[in-house]
């Protein structure tokens, strides 16, 4: 499971980080509101544990940001502000939960938790490209109606692609989505066989995926 922390306070960063990581989870974290899109924009996260207040864009305004781009990402809220508009405002904005500090890092783990019991990628959209139609909710794959036999790295590589298309994917953010439960690093060819497979499965899909050499990967409509 892997989460994104925006937390402009640096003792407070690096404890959610580190207790986090204790608890198994990846983590990445960055101390600005726009940073935190960045990273929404190229990477899925299953959490992410935003600060109302933060430099650059607020953090009610970044789980704003990602409904809008239907992100299916968990969103917990951590404010200082505690009033019953406070709250409506942070769910209303797209929150899916709020703590309000000071908190027992316990009690935010359980957070976390409850937030990864929940279905995810409900109300994401289903991605369509060529012949190719992706469900994220269902975690299911179509290839002109009918059912594609794709492993979960497979799935998770051509929805990183789809969702990316038509920019280059970098060998690094492929690894992270597709492996992200993985804490051994990968082979140095695992990505060239899982891309060798994909294509194979592709065939008469109306799509292909491209090496851009010294680069990463990109999805071509053919």
């Amino acid at each position: 499971m892997r989460i994104l922390v925006a937390e402009d306070d640096r003792g407070l960063r690096e404890v959610l980080v580190q207790g986090l990581e204790d608890a198994g989870y990846l983590v990445d974290a960055v101390d600005r509101g726009d940073d935190a899109i960045e990273q929404l924009k190229f990477y899925e996260y299953d959490v992410a544990i935003l600060d109302w207040r933060m430099p650059g864009v607020p953090g009610v305004e970044v789980a704003s940001w990602a409904r809008r781009n239907d992100r299916p990402t968990a969103i917990l809220m951590l404010t200082a502000r505690d009033t019953p508009p406070d709250r409506i405002q942070g769910l209303d904005a797209g929150a899916d939960d709020y703590l309000v500090k000071p908190f027992d890092f316990g009690e935010l783990v359980a957070r976390v938790r409850a937030l990864q019991r929940r279905p995810r990628g409900v109300g994401a959209p289903v991605l369509n490209r060529g012949g190719l139609s992706l469900d994220p909710a269902r975690r299911q794959v179509t290839l002109n109606g009918k059912l594609l036999n794709l492993t979960t790295a497979e799935l998770y590589i051509l929805e990183l692609l789809m969702r990316r298309f038509p920019s280059v994917v970098d060998r690094k953010a492929i690894a992270e989505h597709a492996w992200r439960d993985e804490t051994e690093p990968l082979g140095s060819n695992v990505i060239d066989v899982k891309m060798s497979r994909l294509r194979a499965k592709l065939v008469n899909s109306g799509v292909r995926i491209l090496t851009v050499r010294g680069s990463g990967f990109r999805l071509e409509e053919a």
